[in-house]
């Protein structure tokens, strides 16, 4: 099947976290035949910051932000078998998932696939006029980042058909160990770009922490920090390209990931970057969140906080032989259960179901 999905970036991960997700899955699913074409706006300096060239696997059509350009591309969903409007897009959201929804063909599949669920149903919740309110019941489909049971229920209560959440995963042949880098040496390191509704909880979880422990070193990656006052042994790092990932990850002796405020009250919604770490061996802590066991085991897989005094506990007595069973252990589980193999296929098989019901459909 043809798939126009329309996102905010493939090409970048600059002010993009998403962009680690649709390449996983996006190239699981080109490679079960499909044909992806990727439609992500010139906006935001990340085309100047790409992190990848276009890829073999997907067609990437870069248009500018503006209203021809618009036009043009949400014009070209009426050829597709899929039409996929992402959350988050950052440009015209509103116009493109009316435009790209009227347009697509009457046996294409209609899709919105949501990266930020917990933030869009808090949106959309206040407004019951809001677009995609309006348009959940001709959906076919709503595909969530995460969210588990409270994002299906509340998606289902403003009514969407069907919602499935497709969680992240790993692509080990992008993220997996390397050799050590002596620039992201210490003994915790964490990347995130500085955001409103999670700024509170790295000055609880990581800030806090190196207050606790000035004799320890801790690195901050991502953009915006630039001017966040900092203790004395966090080192900034800025933006840090998809291609250092597994450096920054492999090289430290534990990583430190915190959600959001609104992804650490839903629950079920493992970042990324949990991972990306995980793939890399690195020795994981993470905030507390409903749903964690899912993909990682607490003690084990991964080490759980409740704020940055744990935190300072977890770093105080890990030996660098317990971070590495803890992370070959994350990496075991990850390869076994959570690749974006399996959650490529997992929507391959909805596409696939989705495509051939609309057919009978029209049929009968």
């Amino acid at each position: 099947m043809k798939i126009a999905f329309y996102g905010s970036s493939l090409l970048s991960t600059y002010w993009n976290g998403a962009a680690t997700y649709y390449r996983g899955l996006l190239r699981e699913l080109a490679s079960r035949g499909h044909q992806v074409v990727f439609y992500e706006p010139d906006a935001f300096d990340r085309q100047k910051h790409r992190d990848i060239d276009p890829p073999d696997w997907a067609e990437v059509v870069v248009y500018e932000a503006t209203p021809d350009a618009l036009a043009y591309v949400v014009g070209e969903a009426a050829y597709a078998d899929v039409v996929v409007k992402a959350s988050g897009v950052g440009v015209f959201d509103d116009l493109l998932l009316a435009g790209t929804m009227a347009a697509a063909a009457p046996r294409a599949v209609k899709i919105f696939w949501d990266v930020d669920a917990p933030a869009t149903l808090a949106e959309i919740t206040r407004a019951p006029d809001h677009p995609l309110r309006r348009a959940l019941p001709d959906l076919d489909l709503v595909l969530t980042y995460g969210g588990g049971p409270p994002v299906i229920a509340a998606y289902q209560a403003l009514g969407a058909r069907t919602c499935r959440p497709i969680y992240n995963g790993l692509d080990p042949t992008t993220h997996h160990p390397v050799a050590p880098a002596a620039r992201y040496a210490c003994d915790l390191n964490f990347l995130a770009n500085r955001l409103p509704d999670r700024e509170r909880r790295v000055e609880q979880f990581f800030i806090e922490a190196a207050a606790r422990l000035p004799d320890h070193r801790f690195l901050l990656g991502g953009s915006g920090w630039d001017d966040k006052p900092l203790p004395t042994n966090i080192t900034r790092l800025g933006h840090i390209g998809a291609d250092q990932h597994n450096a920054f990850n492999g090289s430290p002796r534990a990583v430190l990931n915190v959600a959001r405020d609104s992804m650490a009250q839903v629950g079920f919604s493992p970042a990324t970057r949990v991972f990306e770490a995980a793939g890399a061996g690195g020795c994981l802590i993470t905030d507390a969140w409903e749903g964690l066991e899912l993909f990682l085991a607490p003690g084990e897989e991964v080490l759980v906080a409740r704020d940055g005094q744990d935190v300072a506990e977890h770093l105080a007595g890990l030996s660098v032989e317990r971070a590495h069973q803890i992370g070959e252990a994350a990496r075991r589980r990850v390869l076994a259960e959570h690749t974006y193999a399996r959650r490529g296929a997992e929507v391959d098989t909805l596409l696939r179901r989705a495509f051939d019901l609309k057919r009978e459909r029209s049929l009968t």
